[in-house]
């Protein structure tokens, strides 16, 4: 259990409170096995950087390892290589054509279908002949909007074939959202699917795309790809089928081949969510970025040639390109893609895909861990989950009582978990445990990945002792960092790089224990300022979920007169049990005891469900907004908008209740 540290030192950006003292060091039997060796700490950065090198293939050879010009890195520098051909192609040729590259689960059940290599590159090429036929050459941009399908891939993999840079939208975004990012990149095609599926309901996409290409002018053709089979609206000229245009082309790899790039050519543009502002086109290019996430790929989740690995994210987010896509389609390794939720039809659906596939690497959202906490492991305990043997978290910090529950009734109590950091902006895995060799905490991320230079400073840019919390930050290049924010340089310097001088601020606060572990405490933005405290709403979440009966907690502040702010904090009981005047004293209580009486909420709305966006993530953002009694801000990204609305009704109703 957590403990109250016994002093805060002053001067630090952020004060942590809390210790964490379980400890799980590797076994013996998993450490002889592993891929990742202790001495790979010892490495030098450029020997490391060039020796992983090997890991992809290139047409001609790289002359100069990297290029730091702050803020602009190049890798690889001379380098031709492409991305298709090494995720796709060279399996193939070596013998893997009939290996599969993913097992497909539709929502709907027994929906189902498995892609080999083989199968998988006849796709592709089929798919870039016919984005030829649409006009789609080397450097036109291309936009992506579709659900969890094989085409998905299948699509980003045939515009890297013929050199075509892309963004996908994620299929949760509305028509606005994606009309702003077609816009901002000036796409000329949207690849697009009719309809989705999303716990039995039809999920538009078509009649969104519509909508945003009345707002994207440069956008003159249209391919879609039949899911449901739903009438969708059709503008002729502009929209085609892709089963019509995929009749008469050409799957032989010969007649459709691989475009040289060179190795900083545009991969493709990611956008970050615009909640304060419009969204940045977060740039990544072509060899440091696929060497960087076939690295960590390999060595993070102990990946072997017959390895099934499960990435449980949406291909739309970074996670989802550089862990369902990139990283292991160029380690040849076999992956699950799933088109729905966790719960459709019934809450046990992901323990059913488990003990179907027997992948032996899972990967998931703190926050969909929490949900399947407060659902209660019941529902895993029905299925035989005895293929996993390596456990990874992604997305935000990880509350240690749900790290403890993951490990323990999804990994039977013996795999290891590997809570990752990292960010769209890093493209890569940056501080994470490397299973076989880490001795695990529950909530930590332990250390930084060989050769990346992380470090924790306070407001003037000086390194925070062990023990202190402040601000994160990168002080090295690493190979799959962002070149960039799409035409807009200025925004790119003022954001990331003007806090500290040739330093990559990375908007998270964080401190490192004596043992140099590091500790995520989530954004910047969601440190709160009580009675003189700076706390991260991390540490109260926390602390609320180590109570037995809380299943999700999430913390705001609002402005207070007597003590700066004062905490709200956002329940969700386990069982779907109602709060009571009890329970509130109770849970004050708890954090008063695991953190200190002045972090106790002045407030405590009980809620059978958080907001959150498609993605899993919780939208603290609107909580704030709840908090502050404010109107709400942007809601087109939340799963379920109805829940944020039922949350401000409970806050007003709590708020009245503490004022009587």
């Amino acid at each position: 259990m957590s403990e109250l540290s016994s002093s805060a030192a002053s001067g630090h950006a952020i004060e942590t409170l809390q210790i964490e003292k379980r400890r799980y060091p590797p076994s013996p039997d998993f450490t002889k096995q592993a891929n990742a060796r202790p001495e790979i700490y010892g490495r030098a950065f450029d020997q490391f950087w060039s020796d992983e090198s090997k890991r992809v293939t290139f047409f001609e050879p790289w002359t100069e390892l990297y290029e730091w010009k702050p803020p602009y890195a190049k890798w690889y520098i001379g380098g031709k290589l492409n991305v298709c051909y090494n995720c796709v192609d060279r399996h193939v040729e070596h013998g893997l054509k009939d290996k599969v590259a993913y097992f497909w689960e539709g929502e709907p059940e027994n929906d189902r279908r498995q892609i080999t290599f083989g199968e998988l590159q006849k796709d592709v090429v089929r798919l870039a002949n016919a984005l030829k036929k649409l006009g789609v050459k080397k450097g036109t941009h291309v936009g992506i909007y579709m659900g969890m399908i094989p085409e998905l891939p299948a699509a980003m993999l045939a515009c890297t074939r013929i050199g075509a840079p892309f963004t996908v939208v994620f299929g949760g975004f509305s028509a606005e959202a994606l009309a702003g990012r077609m816009n901002d990149m000036q796409c000329e095609l949207l690849i697009t699917q009719d309809e989705g599926w999303r716990r039995g309901n039809r999920v538009p996409l078509k009649a969104n795309a519509d909508a945003a290409m009345q707002e994207s002018p440069t956008v003159t053709r249209c391919l879609v790809v039949r899911r449901t089979g739903g009438d969708v609206a059709w503008t002729q000229g502009r929209d085609v089928w892709a089963h019509d245009v995929l009749k008469d082309v050409s799957d032989d790899p010969k007649e459709c081949p691989c475009e040289p790039m060179d190795s900083e050519d545009l991969l493709y543009l990611l956008y970050t969510s615009g909640t304060t502002a419009k969204p940045k086109g977060i740039v990544h290019t072509t060899a440091g970025y696929l060497v960087g996430v076939a690295t960590t790929h390999h060595y993070i989740f102990d990946v072997k040639p017959k390895s099934v690995y499960w990435c449980a994210a949406d291909i739309g987010w970074v996670t989802g390109h550089s862990y369902i896509v990139f990283g292991p389609l160029a380690n040849g390794t076999t992956g699950i893609v799933y088109e729905g939720t966790p719960d459709f039809p019934e809450k046990d659906r992901w323990w059913e895909i488990v003990e179907r596939y027997k992948p032996d690497i899972l990967y998931t959202a703190p926050t969909t861990i929490r949900t399947h906490m407060k659902w209660g492991p019941e529902y895993a305990e029905k299925h035989d989950l005895s293929s996993l043997r390596v456990l990874g978290t992604v997305g935000e910090p990880i509350n240690p009582e749900a790290w403890v529950w993951y490990r323990e009734h999804i990994g039977a109590n013996r795999t290891p978990v590997v809570d990752t950091w990292w960010q769209t902006e890093t493209g890569m895995i940056l501080i994470t445990p490397l299973p076989g060799i880490t001795t695990l905490k529950p909530g930590s991320a332990t250390k930084p990945f060989p050769t990346v230079d992380a470090a924790v400073y306070n407001e003037k840019g000086n390194e925070v002792p062990p023990g202190g919390g402040g601000y994160l930050v990168i002080r090295k290049p690493w190979p799959a960092m962002l070149r960039g924010v799409y035409g807009d340089p200025e925004r790119y310097q003022q954001t990331y790089w003007d806090r500290w001088k040739d330093t990559y601020f990375v908007g998270d606060g964080a401190r490192i224990d004596e043992d140099g572990d590091f500790w995520l405490l989530g954004r910047v933005d969601d440190v709160m300022n009580v009675s003189g405290h700076r706390i991260s709403t991390i540490e109260v979440e926390s602390a609320l979920v180590s109570h037995p009966a809380v299943a999700e907690a999430a913390v705001a502040g609002r402005n207070d007169a007597q003590t700066g702010q004062a905490i709200v904090a956002f329940v969700t009981l386990k069982g779907g049990k109602e709060g009571s005047p009890q329970m509130l004293k109770d849970l004050r209580d708890h954090v008063g005891r695991v953190i200190g009486k002045f972090a106790a909420p002045a407030n405590i709305v009980f809620t059978p469900e958080l907001p959150k966006t498609r993605s899993g993530k919780i939208m603290r953002r609107l909580l704030r907004d709840v908090s502050e009694n404010r109107p709400l801000g942007d809601t087109t990204t939340l799963a379920d908008p109805a829940v944020v609305a039922e949350i401000a009704k409970r806050g007003k109703e709590e708020a009245a209740k503490e004022e009587a």
